[in-house]
């Protein structure tokens, strides 16, 4: 009988707006037997209020993500060859590092990530809506940004520029992965 390897599991990490769930669709057409997880499918019970934890050490940990968790164990136990996470964390959440075998993040600027954020989710907003967004950015939200650039980019095995096409992207994860697992 033959033994049958874990799937590898890739983590992509970045802020709101940087491209993870763009790259980890891209990402899993591209790599065989694979299936994604997208942290943003998930209703988690955490902080309350974002700000005051950041002001408070960040601690990821607070996180209950216990039907990510679940979701990633079934996914685990099938054949695949890879599992892409679109997961902001990396490896900073103790009871999800343990499955995490590649941490990516996509480092974007955050003026092209607030940018997409705002195309995205404000297409049909009221410019009020717009404002009141971009006031709350400045005076609260940019420092979310900035936690995870100051916590979860160092803590990733690599860092991958999140301005080029996508496709390019893709490719350069593809390679690191291919050899990490010995396959180029």
């Amino acid at each position: 009988m033959k033994n049958i390897e874990p799937p590898t599991v890739i983590a992509i990490a970045g802020v709101t707006g940087g491209g993870k769930t763009t790259v980890t669709n891209q990402l899993i057409q591209e790599l065989s037997h694979s299936k994604a997880l997208y942290f943003d499918d998930y209703d988690f019970i955490g902080p309350k209020d974002i700000i005051d934890w950041v002001e408070n050490g960040a601690d990821y940990n607070r996180w209950d993500l216990t039907p990510l968790i679940r979701d990633l164990e079934e996914l685990y136990n099938q054949q695949l060859d890879y599992i892409v996470l679109d997961f902001p964390f990396a490896y900073k959440h103790v009871k999800m590092r343990k499955f995490i075998d590649f941490a990516v993040f996509i480092d974007t600027p955050l003026d092209i990530a607030l940018a997409r954020r705002v195309t995205r989710d404000f297409k049909t907003a009221p410019a009020e809506n717009i404002l009141s967004d971009m006031e709350n950015y400045i005076s609260q939200g940019r420092k979310g940004y900035i936690e995870m650039l100051n916590t979860i980019k160092p803590n990733s095995d690599v860092i991958i520029d999140g301005t080029p096409p996508i496709s390019e992207i893709v490719n350069l994860i593809s390679k690191k992965v291919g050899k990490m697992r010995g396959e180029f």
